[in-house]
């Protein structure tokens, strides 16, 4: 008579519980198949999400060709040194996702939204690597707004992560060294959460005796992933004695309230030396500051500058401002590369909105640069029939090393874009 063995049929989210905690577990036979493997090497260590809360103007960005001899468009002629380090990406858009503005919160998520009711947003894509990666780092991520302390991060129960938007106090947070009363606050908080696992102890052990013996290694193995983690907790709390990182920087003393542009430069400084002295890895840096009249030859705000609709006054005065996004976000490449950083540090730039004059999440415009792809073109997709942009995402999480099977509605690594 045949031998047959039965085991515990469990759910890809099944998690263990105890006093509070709850522990999601590693993919087991027991649930559903594995993931792909991850592609053959990785280059890439860190990622850079600039989002921009009011678009770019298509018409202006994206070429009037494609593939590797495109023609550069308005905005991307002052970017012709960098032209092998970014690609240009038209024709993309989160299937889903509508409702104009509301549509913010999938910028990095790409959650659908049905039109900004959505009950719950699903983990961005910044902290999906920040959650894999980003314990070698003293900060795992930087969450950061030019203005406002909303942002397009999001964790993994869909709660948004509050943005940073004090470009001074962040400076301070990464280049001042704390108090001792405030290290003794921090380190006693990282205490208070070294012994998950002896908290879920009993559940775990009940657990393995469910599943099959195939199941109970890999169990095995990630109770001690789970140790190592806490293991690196304790180096975390001897990150709070460490001194921080000295900087050529100055520290900002005036941030200008009537120049958005002025106040992206000064975040993108900062975020430059946090990467320069490898302080974090994973950084998303919301642009949604409203008023630009500090730039010379702009009157108007920027909000009723992307409203256009077609006036060309408006357009002259929003060519200036949305050049100047442009070019500051060019220059941070520059600085990037100049360091031998870029080849290594995946760097985006892209908004929920497509047309901010008509309130469309379709056609969102893309530039992406480093990472160690072959760059240099305009990946022309279809302007009517969107290709997902989660498929982007997919092959930045690929470019990892991280080896997730999708991101979010993903049909694959992103077409044409290459190692």
């Amino acid at each position: 008579m045949p031998n047959f063995t039965f085991q515990k049929q469990l759910s890809r989210r099944a998690v263990l519980r105890g006093a509070g905690f709850s522990l999601g577990l590693p993919l087991l036979d027991a649930m559903t198949p594995a993931f792909a493997a991850a592609p053959g090497s990785s280059q890439a260590k860190r990622f850079v999400g600039v989002s921009l809360t009011l678009g770019l103007h298509n018409p202006y960005l994206v070429p009037a060709t494609a593939g590797k001899g495109y023609e550069p468009s308005l905005y991307l002629k002052s970017l012709g040194d960098l032209r092998n380090d970014f690609s240009v990406i038209s024709g993309s858009s989160h299937p889903g996702v509508t409702g104009g503005h509301t549509a913010e919160a999938s910028i990095f998520s790409a959650c659908p939204n049905m039109r900004g009711t959505a009950s719950r947003n699903t983990i961005s894509l910044d902290q999906l690597m920040a959650k894999q990666l980003g314990h070698e780092t003293r900060f795992p991520s930087l969450v950061l707004n030019t203005s406002r302390q909303t942002s397009p991060s999001y964790t993994e129960n869909g709660s948004m992560i509050p943005a940073e938007n004090d470009a001074v106090d962040l400076f301070t947070k990464l280049f001042v060294d704390d108090t001792p009363v405030e290290q003794k606050r921090q380190a006693e908080l990282i205490r208070q959460g070294r012994s998950v696992m002896d908290v879920v102890g009993a559940e775990a052990k009940a657990l393995q005796r469910e599943v099959g013996s195939g199941d109970r290694d890999k169990l095995e193995a990630w109770f001690t992933s789970v140790r190592d983690l806490e293991t690196r907790l304790v180096a975390n709390e001897q990150w709070i004695h460490r001194s921080k990182p000295k900087v050529s920087l100055p520290k900002p003393t005036k941030i200008p309230r009537d120049n958005e542009v002025g106040v992206e430069r000064i975040f993108l400084d900062i975020v430059h030396m946090a990467l320069a002295t490898d302080s974090t890895r994973f950084i998303t840096l919301h642009i949604a500051g409203n008023s630009v009249t500090g730039l010379p030859g702009v009157d108007e705000s920027y909000h009723g500058l992307s409203h256009h609709g077609m006036d060309a006054e408006k357009l002259r005065q929003l060519t200036i401002v949305e050049q100047a996004v442009i070019d500051e976000w060019a220059n941070f490449l520059r600085k990037l590369k100049t360091d031998s950083l870029l080849d290594e540090t995946m760097v985006l730039l892209t908004s929920n909105l497509g047309n901010a004059s008509s309130h469309d999440n379709k056609n969102m415009p893309v530039l992406f640069a480093g990472g160690g792809f072959q760059h240099g073109q305009h990946l022309a997709f279809d302007q009517k029939n969107n290709y997902p942009l989660p498929n982007l995402y997919l092959s930045a999480l690929h470019r990892l090393g991280l080896q997730n099977e999708a991101f979010a509605t993903s049909t694959g690594e992103m077409a044409g874009l290459s190692l």
